[in-house]
Formats: structure tokens, sequence, C-alpha cells
């Protein structure tokens, strides 16, 4: 059973996802505490390539208070951690044919370590974001109509 920490819900408004991945995150003490309280945001964070690393950039984890002078900068890029073949994969996916990875969901695993679900997605256009938009819409008329006569 997993505990969820922060979710960005406009991933699959703004973005088709392909393919999802399990990363684990490089993090300091004060950031674990700080998650520990539930308090991070990934809505405008996304990775990007650092060299032969992937690099989350922008997520926001805000500061422990009690740790003090021993604090880290809430904005600072983290490393995520997954295997080479993996890395190679979503890096050869970013280069080639200009793929975007966009942070899903930040977690705590079994284990209780911090895990992120990461996507390999492509920018929606404005109309298939309509069109998102309709279909949302109509499954929840259909709904409506089959509670109404059921």
């Amino acid at each position: 059973m997993t505990r969820l920490i922060a979710e960005n819900r406009r991933a699959k408004f703004d973005y088709l996802l392909e393919e999802t991945f399990e990363a684990g995150i490089s993090l300091t003490g004060s950031e674990v505490k700080s998650l520990r309280l539930g308090k991070a945001n990934i809505a405008e964070s996304y990775a990007s390539a650092n060299g032969s690393d992937i690099t989350l950039v922008n997520a926001y984890i805000p500061e422990y208070g009690p740790a003090n002078r021993f604090n880290h900068e809430p904005r600072r890029p983290r490393r995520l951690l997954l295997h080479r073949k993996q890395i190679n994969k979503l890096l050869g996916a970013v280069r080639r044919d200009g793929r975007t990875l966009i942070p899903v969901k930040l977690y705590w695993n079994d284990k209780g370590l911090a895990k992120l679900e990461l996507a390999l997605a492509k920018g929606k256009t404005a109309p298939d974001k309509r069109q998102t938009v309709a279909d949302r819409d109509w499954k929840r008329e259909q709904g409506r109509l089959l509670r109404d006569k059921g």
C-alpha cells in the first residue's frame, strides 16, 4: 500500500502520457522530514537530462522548521535514481522523439522510501485538450443516464 505525498493533476490534461516509470529520489534528511509532513508540490516540475543522469527540476519541498541552519533549498534540482537501461531509454526518447519527462505522483512505497512516478509524455495541442474535456463530459453524462434508467 502506497501513501500519496503529492500529485500532478494537470499532467493528464496537458500531456498524453505514454509510459510510466518508478524512480527513487536523492534527498537530504531535512527533505525527508518535510515530506513526512506531506507538504510538497510537483505541479510545475519536470525532469531533464543532466549529462548521463536525469534530474527533477523545480519540485517544491518546503523547508523543515526544526532543521534550522542545516535546512535544504526548497526548489533545488534533485537527482532521480533509475536503472541505466531506463535512463538510456528515457534520454533517447527525449533527444530523438522530442518527448517530455513529467512527474505524475510523489509517494511513499511499502518500504517507506520516497518514490516518484515519472511519465514519458507528449504535449497536447488545444484541439486535443478540448476533445479530452468533451470525452470526460460524455462519460459523466452516460453515467447519469444509466443511473436514471436503472
